[in-house]
């Protein structure tokens, strides 16, 4: 079974590209979830956020955003004792501003997948990739998005960051063509 050659290096890799990365998400906890996890990651790699996923889950209270963007300093002051997430008083404090945002943006919108689905048209773009090369590490809509989100008040969401985000919730269809889950992934798209 062939797959994107950057998800060889572990099994914990393997499985979140087999299950997750690239499928279109629509679910407003999932995306906040995931808008925290990549700010988290910028200067790091992804399989360190993997392996602190389920802590950054407790720690964030299954990413609920409106009880994230309630946490008071206290909160933030225990969040950067917490060994299970990246203690980085800049992405933790991030993370609450980030929370107030979405909720904002969720508001105005209806829903925050009907705010950023909006920098796709509404569907995942499918891409036609061949090798790990030609995948682009930003586009002009991640950097649409990005420019928007940091005017909504949102920090930790470059144009790299934003387009790390769109790939991981479906927004990009970036599996290669060889790859055994870039049909799969075709295949979620809405109509």
């Amino acid at each position: 079974m062939e797959r994107c050659a950057w998800c060889l290096s572990s099994e914990a890799y393997v499985r979140y590209h087999d299950t997750e990365w690239g499928v279109p998400v629509y679910d407003g906890r999932t995306l906040f979830e995931f808008l925290v996890l990549e700010g988290a990651q910028a200067g790091l790699s992804w399989s360190t956020i993997l392996h602190r996923r389920e802590g950054y889950r407790q720690a964030y209270q299954g990413f609920d955003p409106e009880v994230v963007a309630r946490f008071t300093e206290a909160d933030q002051a225990r969040l950067l004792q917490d060994p299970g997430i990246v203690r980085n008083r800049a992405k933790v404090a991030s993370s609450v501003q980030n929370a107030q945002a979405f909720l904002k943006a969720q508001e105005e919108f209806g829903s925050f997948s009907a705010y950023q689905w909006r920098f796709v048209d509404g569907a995942p773009v499918q891409n036609e990739w061949r090798s790990l090369a030609e995948v682009p590490a930003v586009t002009p809509a991640a950097e649409a998005f990005s420019k928007d989100l940091r005017q909504r008040g949102f920090s930790f969401v470059g144009p790299t960051i934003i387009y790390a985000h769109m790939q991981a919730v479906g927004m990009v269809n970036d599996h290669l063509v060889s790859c055994h889950r870039h049909q799969e992934c075709r295949a979620l798209a809405r109509p």
